[in-house]
């Protein structure tokens, strides 16, 4: 699983990385929306940890870009901010879940699984629909 972390608290993403490196997850991090759409155009990534609040680009506008060019990527909200109507909004565009800050590593590793076994699966079905109009 390929993971993207998408967050403009510098001290955060630096933290969250750190954390996720040591249980052996293959991560990255960018600091912006429009960052995270030049990393998706150049590294094939399966699911995208994405905050909400950025300066920018939000969120809610960088799922929306990701879910149109990239429609298999799965995106998981995350908010610090306890905005239940952002959090709707963002499953209603397409993210996969969300969690709200500060969450449990456990927890976002659970669901980022969860959204990877989801790509992985839609994959399959595409493949299948491709074989059989062979």
């Amino acid at each position: 699983m390929k993971l993207l972390l998408v967050d403009d608290e510098t001290d955060f993403l630096n933290t969250l990385l750190k954390r996720m490196q040591r249980r052996n997850v293959d991560v990255q991090g960018v600091g912006s929306g429009e960052s995270a759409l030049e990393w998706l155009n150049t590294h094939e990534t399966d699911v995208v940890i994405l905050d909400v609040r950025m300066p920018g680009m939000d969120g809610i506008e960088t799922l929306c870009e990701i879910k149109k060019q990239f429609p298999l990527t799965e995106v998981i909200m995350l908010t610090g901010h306890a905005s239940m109507e952002v959090a709707i909004e963002g499953m209603e565009k397409g993210a996969f879940d969300y969690l709200m800050k500060p969450m449990d590593m456990d927890e976002l590793l659970y669901k980022a699984e969860d959204a990877f076994k989801k790509k992985k699966i839609h994959e399959g079905k595409i493949r299948q629909m491709a074989d059989q109009l062979r």
